[in-house]
């Protein structure tokens, strides 16, 4: 399966997702299971040399956060499109983790549970 780029995602907006396990105002009607999105990353020999630098000289690595960034941001998106698919217009108990499979590589996995949601009568 291709990689989802945000282009070809559904626009599923994003304060219909939470780490919680319900909206508030909404009302879960049906549970359609476990989505996730999972992304594998490679430093560049050029992002790595260039990270080594910005370390000699301390604080924040913003070669390393922007790509941490961009990849959390994709494994997100992907998840969001698998929801939809799923036939969810929610996501509840939303969580990220990530492994190092080897020196440099790393898996970033962002994972929750697609619902549907309706919105609570006032």
């Amino acid at each position: 399966m291709p990689a989802i780029v945000e282009s070809q995602a559904f626009d599923f907006p994003h304060e219909m997702t939470t780490t919680a396990f319900d909206l508030p105002g909404y009302s879960i009607v049906r549970s359609l299971g476990v989505v996730r999105g999972v992304v594998v990353r490679s430093r560049s020999v050029f992002g790595t040399f260039g990270a080594s630098l910005q370390s000699m000289m301390g604080g924040n690595i913003t070669l390393f956060t922007e790509l941490a960034e961009r990849t959390r941001e994709q494994a997100f998106v992907t998840m969001l499109h698998q929801a939809h698919v799923a036939g969810g217009n929610a996501v509840v108990g939303v969580r990220y983790d990530a492994t190092e499979i080897m020196a440099g590589v790393t898996e970033v996995l962002c994972y929750g549970t697609a619902v549907v949601v309706r919105e609570n009568a006032r």
